[in-house]
């Protein structure tokens, strides 16, 4: 079915934001988006708020790695602070003209101005935030489809192709809270598949779940693991594409939570740039577990493909506070492991997740 832009943007509205009356709702996206955000603009302004949409010319972020100079990179302006501070909620729409617009350019530009928009990235955090997407031909082509397909493809991720998305997407909710309940108590977790075998102690830490109100879609359980605890090997074969570089082939080896060795097939300059983008880059800021099955294939985009059912993300770089983990870092880089084909989840020595089906859950 057609992904519709009205009900897509009062669910982004409604469930994921709450917007209250008065409330300043900044929405960050492209032109291409133009349908969604005109609809965002309504369903805000029907709520007592008020929407600022900042909607960039495709092709804005080349040009600005091209001749930004380094006061440019490193220094985020004024104004982008004010927003940021003032806006009770923040939304980001991915919906690009050309997914490997940045391909060619220099990482460790990438990385610096990541580096200098961190403090944005921290203030926004503390905020009611979303991120989603809205379907280009760029997106589709990536993913191996056409628009028309492609677009009911977000629509099953989204719930907004079923009759009532906000209670389908309560009913994720209530079975990632018995996942989280088995894992709660656990300290170990083991990941095996073909070239991993990798430990993390995730003890006392905060399993949160993910259940559409800051990324559309979701469907996933997460924690920080212990900084110092990740050992062994981990090859991520769903490829990735950070800033827009693609990624593909990743395999890490930690050694007491560090990267001690890293290869990718493809992108291996990003990957050795972003390690070295500051301390804690090196090591694990979280561990993802996901659970949608109306995602059913990787499509090039990290923000759908880290939640597919039967999948397992870590993330290099910054922790999310909520979960009691403490790595500090201008990176936050998630990268999957596909258990469907053959792959195990432990949990102290319990088999939780098989082939990517869970065992004895739902």
């Amino acid at each position: 079915m057609p992904l519709d832009p009205a009900k897509f943007a009062d669910l982004l509205t409604g469930y994921c934001l709450d917007v209250q009356p008065g409330q300043q709702v900044l929405v960050r996206s492209t032109t291409l988006a133009a349908p969604l955000l005109l609809e965002l603009q309504r369903a805000i302004l029907q709520r007592d708020a008020w929407p600022i949409l900042r909607a960039e010319l495709p092709g804005s972020a080349r040009v600005f790695y091209e001749h930004a100079r380094d006061r440019q990179l490193d220094e985020p302006p004024d104004i982008a602070y004010y927003e940021a501070r003032k806006a009770a909620a923040h939304l980001g729409i991915q919906a690009p003209e050309d997914t490997r617009a940045l391909a060619d350019v220099d990482p460790e530009i990438i990385q610096r101005a990541a580096f200098g928009r961190q403090p944005i990235r921290e203030i926004t955090l503390k905020k009611r935030w979303c991120s989603s997407l809205w379907p280009t031909e760029a997106l589709a082509e990536n993913a191996g489809m056409t628009l028309e397909e492609y677009e009911d493809f977000v629509a099953r991720a989204l719930f907004v192709n079923q009759v009532d998305p906000v209670r389908s997407w309560g009913e994720l909710h209530d079975f990632q809270a018995e996942l989280i309940a088995r894992l709660k108590q656990a300290k170990e977790l083991r990941i095996e598949s073909d070239g991993t075998d990798l430990t993390l102690n995730v003890k006392g830490r905060t399993w949160v779940n993910s259940d559409g109100k800051r990324n559309m879609p979701s469907g996933e359980v997460f924690t920080g693991p212990h900084e110092t605890s990740a050992n062994g090997v981990v090859t991520f074969d769903v490829p990735s594409s950070p800033a827009g570089v693609h990624v593909s082939g990743v395999r890490l080896v930690f050694r007491d939570g560090e990267v001690v060795e890293s290869y990718a097939e493809e992108g291996e300059d990003y990957l050795r740039h972003a390690l070295a983008v500051d301390d804690g880059a090196k090591r694990l800021g979280e561990i993802g577990i996901g659970t949608n099955f109306g995602i059913d294939r990787p499509t090039g985009t990290i923000l759908f493909d880290e939640k597919i059912g039967g999948t397992v993300h870590l993330a290099l770089g910054r922790s999310y506070p909520e979960t009691g983990g403490k790595n500090r870092s201008s990176l936050h880089w998630d990268l999957i492991c596909d258990l469907r084909p053959g792959g195990r989840l432990f949990a102290d020595g319990d088999l939780v997740q098989q082939h990517g089906r869970f065992i004895g859950l739902g």
